[in-house]
């Protein structure tokens, strides 16, 4: 059986002392053992961390005795090896980042809907169903009928949104999410623009894979996941990508083979977006990299995004 546990977990409340509760949370996990990241910011806490079945509960345990958490949920994932390299807790404006002020889901957001009920409510003719995530993500798996807004980070939905359907309040939205916390502030949104009827699928792509029998679901291709695991499939078994190490994008077997991949350096989603300083950096990255694995070592480079993305698995 699997010696370790993936946790992911949010929870908007509001922190009097978000430095405070960072502090508290950093000793928690130093002592426990697990590595990850966790975010903390006046409107909660968002997180992915793994470790043994005692010093996940220590967390979770930790967690929920930050005021206003403790009914914070979780996923759960197995995983064979550590997915992180090291442990962070990081103070952030916000949590997951949509960059639209006073957008508040402790006051107002849509509709949670239970995985077992999605099918019937996506399945309606008359509601539009939205992924909130990204390009890189919805490319490698989403619901059969999706609508993909083509956006690069979180911060473009807004916009995106007011263009396409900023003139239609009185249609019925459904959205769905990695984990289920960019639908709480997507859906939050969509209430402050006026729309009526707002729905979210309670616990995200995560616990929809985790509950529903591949027999009956809607779900065509696999979901991405912000570790070193890349993607998931049904029951959250592990899925078919790697990761390029340049980009954090998905890569196939496909990717790998064209001679536009170099391990650390460039894939066929991002050859083009370097210039020749930053992929000869990227190339003695790897090398540090490789030689520290040869070595018995982790490389703690390993651990960084050069696309400037939060890591946080319950998005």
């Amino acid at each position: 059986m699997p010696r370790l546990v993936v946790a992911a977990f949010y929870q908007f409340t509001r922190l009097i002392d978000p430095q405070a509760v960072r502090t508290h949370l950093a000793a928690i996990c130093a002592e426990a053992g697990t590595s990850g990241t966790i975010l903390v910011a006046r409107e909660g806490l968002n997180g992915t961390i793994a470790g043994t079945r005692d010093a996940i509960d220590t967390v979770l345990a930790a967690l929920r005795g930050v005021p206003g958490c403790a009914a914070l949920e979780h996923k759960e994932s197995p995983a064979d090896s550590m997915p992180f390299h090291r442990m962070k807790v990081k103070l952030k404006r916000e949590i997951v980042t949509m960059g639209v002020p006073d957008i508040d889901p402790n006051t107002d957001v849509g509709a949670y809907v239970e995985p077992q009920d999605w099918n019937r409510l996506i399945s309606e003719p008359d509601v539009v169903v939205i992924d909130t995530r990204n390009d890189y993500e919805v490319a490698i798996g989403t619901f059969e009928g999706a609508v993909n807004p083509e956006t690069a980070a979180f911060r473009d939905f807004p916009n995106w949104f007011r263009a396409t359907y900023g003139d239609r309040p009185n249609t019925r939205f459904a959205m769905f999410c990695t984990g289920g916390i960019r639908c709480e502030k997507a859906t939050a949104f969509l209430k402050a623009e006026g729309v009526a009827e707002v729905f979210h699928l309670k616990g995200g792509i995560l616990k929809y894979l985790e509950t529903m029998p591949e027999s009956d679901s809607l779900w065509q291709g696999e979901c991405f996941v912000f570790d070193q695991r890349t993607a998931v499939r049904h029951g959250l078994e592990p899925g078919s990508y790697d990761q390029c190490h340049a980009c954090r994008r998905p890569i196939s077997d496909a990717d790998k083979a064209s001679p536009l991949y170099e391990p650390g350096v460039s894939c066929p989603h991002c050859h083009a977006a370097y210039t020749p300083d930053q992929k000869a950096r990227f190339g003695e990255r790897q090398r540090q990299m490789e030689h520290a694995e040869r070595r018995g070592y982790r490389h703690l480079g390993a651990d960084q995004s050069r696309r400037g993305k939060t890591v946080s698995g319950a998005g």
